[in-house]
């Protein structure tokens, strides 16, 4: 799949993701405010496709901490762990969902390049996050 110029990719290679781990510190608060901005983008306004990368990266640290969730791993990471994010899940999926509706112009690039299978990656984090069903939940009495 060719993505589309100036766009992320999908999963633990994901540009965005890099830079994340890059410019900010690695504490809840960088995650959390990278989540915020792109759901307090009111309706009707387009969603800069930079703060939807840095959302898409922000969800996917939250997912990897939650079961089902895919470990990311990245050379620009820190050496500490992150803290726990899993108390952000509910704001990533609203932040991955304005991600994926228009106005949104990481969206948009993508569908005008044939992005079903990134947009098939964000659904999968999404699925991540939410949370399981509790008969499903492990540890739970029976």
């Amino acid at each position: 799949m060719t993505r589309p110029t100036g766009t992320m990719g999908y999963g633990k290679d994901a540009e965005a993701l890099a830079q994340q781990y890059e410019e900010v510190p690695f504490r809840e608060q960088a995650v959390r405010t990278a989540l915020v901005r792109a759901v307090d983008i009111p309706d009707g306004v387009e969603l800069d496709a930079c703060e939807a990368e840095r959302a898409v990266a922000a969800a996917a640290l939250v997912a990897a901490q939650c079961p089902g969730g895919e470990p990311v791993a990245s050379a620009y990471g820190p050496d500490e762990p992150l803290p726990d994010l899993t108390g952000l899940r509910g704001l990533a999926v609203d932040a991955l969902g304005r991600v994926l509706t228009e106005p949104s112009e990481l969206y948009e690039l993508w569908a005008e390049s044939g992005g079903e299978r990134w947009v098939a990656e964000v659904r999968r984090l999404e699925n991540a996050l939410l949370p399981q069903p509790a008969d499903e939940q492990p540890g739970l009495f029976r």
